[in-house]
């Protein structure tokens, strides 16, 4: 009864003390498709992935009844490190949804027109709310009425102690008038946060793990490159890393009732390992301001490490080639760094000839089926310089004209029958890092939707009689970017093409900036009017010395940048469903397409090289 009536207490308190309007709240997630269109649309860095980030403590006066509810200690602000930029998960803090969803437009435009970044808070938030009002006039109007409805629900300077009415007043001449206040007296009592502007401190990157060169190698999770359909509503976690706390003997600990909550904070925890599920978990993470992490150095005699070295030689696939130096794009120092990564070119060693396997004959004839209509065939060309017959037509409109008087270029008189080849070449580069281990089903994993949409894709191709390549790719640092070759432009698909098909197994890491240069210089060597480079893969750039998140993206976006500059068309087939927030910064909005359902991926993927080149 005690727990029940507390929990009706405590639901009545908070809802008398709740400071927002819920009822015209508005969230992210229903402008999560927009918002990135609208923020690189305004000069945002393309770069930048969008989500929720978490309330931090403000520290500023709040009401008694926030006091006694335990409500209103944190606020939810705009802010952005080198990979993300972190918006409210919901603003309700004005009491209509229009202006709450300005409020949201307008975060955006200031994060997109942050020219001061070094700057103290106030001068910088001026500054950007000046650029935005300059470039963007068209937003004066919102910004007049979000900044009057935020005048109006924040304190009166009047009924403030002197030093924090100082302050208050600041901030609101420098909300008013951007850029009239050089300075910030600030008071002994943080002033009321200002939802209008970016994060006066951010949470810190103090808290982020080693480079992935100092961290111990491990294998990659699978649930990596996996759909997460809770990723959207994750949140940014600010995080420091300390020293773990030295208790001498846990049994001898004086009763002080303050003690007990820094001895709770510190949880034996082996994260690799520990994968129990605790309700409590997002609640405890949602109450703490800081997660603070320790690395005792002690491993668990459990535990089991993957260590993803090279195999010995006599193991290995044999080596083509190897030494083919390729440069990397370092975006951090916006330079590019010459000869930095290493192709080896390998064959599958044991990779006896095969036929098509028989569950896949039935989709395999329905594809050449379809795809012969686009085999080359004979055809008579009319209106000819040149040619084995007289075109009739032709020499009777050349007699009609020249008996008018009319001047005649050289005639054209003659017809001719050719054989009309599609003017097309394709190179397919598909990715074979070790997440293609992950199962996607009961009886079928990754690697194996990949390999049956190399066969299907082979078959129509090889119907068609167009130009083709298979290639595969995986990575362990920058000096081992293996590059797999299937099929090259002069083999014929046959079995021995098929063997190494069926052959195919996960690899290692994904450094795919590399791998598209080194295809690209080869598709580049094709003397056809087209040429497609198609990429598939499963997730986004990653390996071990420093190529992961943003550094991978920017270095395969240029890559990409770079195989366009040489006339080639890259398009990339992906069955990740986050695709979407990185895959339009890397080739663009009409450069890939997700497949929802990696299982359809075989029955896809030739379909789609029938749209890409039907008017080749």
């Amino acid at each position: 009864m005690e727990e029940y009536i507390g929990g009706l207490w405590d639901k009545l308190i908070t809802r008398v003390a709740l400071r927002g309007f819920p009822e015209s709240r508005v969230e992210l997630r229903q402008i999560e498709k927009i918002a990135p269109v609208y923020f690189r649309a305004l000069g945002g860095d393309a770069g930048l992935h969008m989500q929720a980030g978490t309330a931090s403590s403000h520290g500023a006066r709040r009401r008694w009844l926030e006091r006694i509810a335990g409500t209103g200690e944190k606020v939810e602000l705009i802010w952005a490190d080198e990979h993300t930029l972190y918006l409210p998960a919901a603003i309700d803090y004005f009491p209509t949804t229009e202006l709450n969803r300005e409020a949201y437009f307008w975060l955006l435009a200031l994060a997109a027109h942050d020219v001061a970044p070094k700057a103290e808070w106030i001068v910088r938030n001026q500054a950007a709310t000046q650029a935005v009002l300059n470039t963007l006039p068209g937003l004066t109007s919102s910004y007049q009425r979000l900044c009057h409805a935020t005048l109006a629900l924040r304190p009166d300077p009047d009924k403030l102690p002197p030093d924090e009415a100082q302050a208050e007043r600041c901030l609101r001449q420098a909300l008013q008038t951007p850029g009239s206040v050089s300075a910030f007296v600030a008071a002994k009592r943080p002033c009321a946060p200002l939802i209008l502007w970016l994060h006066p401190d951010p949470p810190s990157a103090n808290g982020a793990s080693k480079p992935a060169s100092q961290r111990q190698p491990q294998q990659p999770q699978q649930a990596e490159k996996q759909v997460n359909s809770k990723d959207k509503e994750a949140r940014k976690r600010r995080a420091e890393n300390v020293s773990l706390p030295q208790g001498k003997s846990p049994f001898m600990l004086l009763f002080r009732a303050e003690s007990l909550f820094s001895w709770a904070e510190f949880v034996k925890l082996d994260r690799p390992l520990d994968d129990d599920a605790n309700d409590e978990a997002q609640k405890v993470a949602d109450d703490l301001d800081i997660l603070s992490i320790a690395n005792d150095g002690k491993p668990t005699a459990s535990r089991i490490r993957f260590d993803l070295d090279l195999p010995a030689e006599a193991e290995d696939d044999l080596v083509l080639a190897d030494g083919i130096l390729y440069p990397e794009w370092h975006y951090r120092k916006q330079q590019m760094q010459a000869a930095h990564c290493r192709i080896q070119m390998m064959l599958a060693k044991a990779a006896p000839p095969c036929a098509l396997p028989a569950e896949l004959r039935p989709a395999a004839r329905r594809l050449r089926r379809q795809f012969q209509s686009l085999t080359p065939q004979r055809t008579r060309l009319r209106g000819q310089v040149s040619g084995d017959d007289l075109d009739l037509d032709a020499c009777v409109r050349f007699a009609t004209e020249r008996a008018s008087g009319a001047a005649l270029p050289v005639p054209a008189l003659y017809s001719d029958m050719r054989q009309q080849w599609r003017d097309l070449s394709c190179l397919l580069l598909a990715d074979l890092s070790l997440s293609t281990d992950a199962w996607l089903s009961n009886t079928a994993r990754v690697i194996d939707v990949i390999r049956d949409s190399l066969y299907l894709f082979s078959e129509a191709l090889d119907a068609t009689g167009d130009r083709f390549s298979l290639y595969g790719f995986s990575s362990v640092r920058r000096h081992h970017v293996r590059c797999h070759l299937l099929k090259g432009f002069d083999e014929r698909y046959d079995d021995a093409v098929r063997g190494r098909l069926s052959a195919l197994k996960p690899g290692y890491y994904t450094r795919m900036g590399a791998a598209i240069r080194h295809t690209s210089a080869i598709l580049v060597k094709q003397k056809t009017s087209r040429r497609l480079l198609l990429i598939v893969t499963d997730g986004k750039p990653n390996d071990l010395d420093q190529y992961e998140g943003r550094y991978g993206i920017e270095d395969t976006r240029l890559a990409v940048q770079e195989a366009r500059q040489q006339g080639l068309t890259p398009f990339c087939v992906t069955i990740d469903e986050s695709a979407g927030d990185y895959l339009p910064h890397l080739f663009g909005h009409q450069g890939f397409v997700v497949v929802s359902n990696a299982a359809e991926l075989p029955r896809v993927l030739p379909r789609l090289y029938l749209q890409l080149t039907a008017n080749a």
